[in-house]
């Protein structure tokens, strides 16, 4: 079976609901469904340790509702949105924070497609757009261009990023949380609070005696993984591997 292309998260309080997507997405094998939500903060935590590039988001939810959990996360560092609802009332509001679509339940399976094929050609893109990307950083001899992909990890330092590549370090004006929305699509993933990584660049996982992990980066840099992390980080590298 080949390997999904994309992350979808599943968000409503309804259970009925999140097994109704479940099985729309079903005949999608490029999407793989890696987590459920049933309320606002539980989307919170997830979007940070399971990294999702689609969020299936239920507009009301008990305690923090669907626009809440946007305005709470910025726009900028969502993935991409889908709205689902019972009503149709919000769509206005949905679009102003800048969701995908807007589903309302129950969706047919042929609504479901074209969100599928609009959501689709906009992972492609935003992909091979990050495929380009570069980061500029100022140095006393001037500017240096980083390609991404050269990146061999990435470390907050106040309110500025330290980036490591090719065994020096360049200091850029911007904290982790921005860097990691550019970075994201490289593989880049977060091993602590204060330390983002390309799962490509891990070389191997070792867990110690307290039962932390440490992952062994290419060229000996031991990174280690804090307890919150650690399920999703070696997940991602497992995905990598295989």
């Amino acid at each position: 079976m080949p390997h999904a292309e994309w992350r979808a998260l599943v968000a409503d309080d309804e259970p009925a609901a999140r097994r109704g997507v479940r099985q729309l997405l079903a005949a999608f094998p490029e999407f793989e469904v890696v987590g459920e939500c049933r309320n606002g903060g539980e989307v919170l935590t997830s979007l940070d340790v399971l990294t999702p590039d689609v969020v299936f988001l239920d507009v009301q939810m008990p305690g923090i509702d669907g626009f809440e959990v946007i305005r709470r996360r910025t726009p900028a560092r969502m993935p991409a949105v889908v709205f689902l609802t019972a009503y149709d009332e919000f769509a206005i509001r949905a679009f102003e924070a800048e969701a995908l679509d807007y589903l309302v339940k129950p969706v047919s399976e042929a609504r479901f497609g074209a969100t599928i094929d609009r959501l689709a050609r906009r992972l492609r893109a935003s992909a091979m757009s990050s495929r380009e990307q570069r980061i500029v950083v100022s140095t006393p001899k001037g500017a240096v261009v980083l390609e991404v992909r050269d990146i061999d990890r990435i470390e907050s330092a106040d309110n500025y990023a330290l980036i490591w590549s090719g065994g020096r370090s360049y200091l850029l004006r911007q904290s982790l949380r921005e860097l990691e929305t550019q970075v994201r699509g490289h593989g880049f993933v977060r091993a602590h609070r204060h330390a983002l990584v390309p799962v490509g660049n891990v070389r191997e996982l070792e867990s110690t005696r307290a039962g932390g992990l440490i992952a062994v980066l290419t060229g000996g840099v031991r990174v280690q993984v804090s307890r919150r992390r650690r399920k999703a980080f070696a997940a991602a590298v497992r995905r990598r591997a295989g």
